[in-house]
This record gives C-alpha cells, sequence and structure tokens, in this order.
C-alpha cells in the first residue's frame, strides 16, 4: 500500500494512506510543531524534526515512537535517514 507522510503545526505527523486517503497513524508526542517528516528507505520507520529541539523515530506499522534524539539547543529544522 503507497503512504503518503505529512508533518503540521498541530504537532504532530500523520501517516496516510494514499489509495483512500485514510489517516492510519498519527504521531503524538511532540510539543512543538513538526518542521519535516521523512521515511527511512525501507519505509520501517520514520524521522521526525520539531521546533521543540527533538527528533523522534518512529514504527510506521505501530505508529509507536521508538527514539527521542535530545541535544539541538534550537528548533530542529530537518532530519534524514543515510
Amino acid at each position: 500500500c503507497v503512504e503518503i507522510l505529512s508533518a503540521s503545526d498541530d504537532c504532530t505527523a500523520r501517516i496516510w494512506s494514499a489509495e483512500s486517503g485514510e489517516c492510519l497513524h498519527t504521531l503524538e508526542g511532540h510539543a512543538a510543531p513538526v518542521n519535516t517528516a521523512i521515511f527511512s528507505p525501507n519505509g520501517a520507520q520514520v524521522v521526525t524534526a520539531s521546533n521543540d529541539r527533538t527528533s523522534k523515530v518512529w514504527n510506521t506499522a505501530t505508529g509507536k515512537c521508538v527514539s527521542t534524539l535530545h541535544g539541538h539547543l534550537a528548533p530542529v529544522t530537518a532530519a534524514v535517514f543515510s
């Protein structure tokens, strides 16, 4: 199934079904707007970058956060997988 990933000022990212338009998962946990969200190369994970100065790694199958990356002293504007 083809999925779409969106990032929002509502402090979430969402995974959508491209076919039905249904929201499959809402990725909640950031305390400030999410600036970017990117699928991993194999599609199994998502990384988000937020104004809350963190990046988070999410499991796309469950929508659960698996890791929070701390350390930035300012908003995180981008994050990508290698």
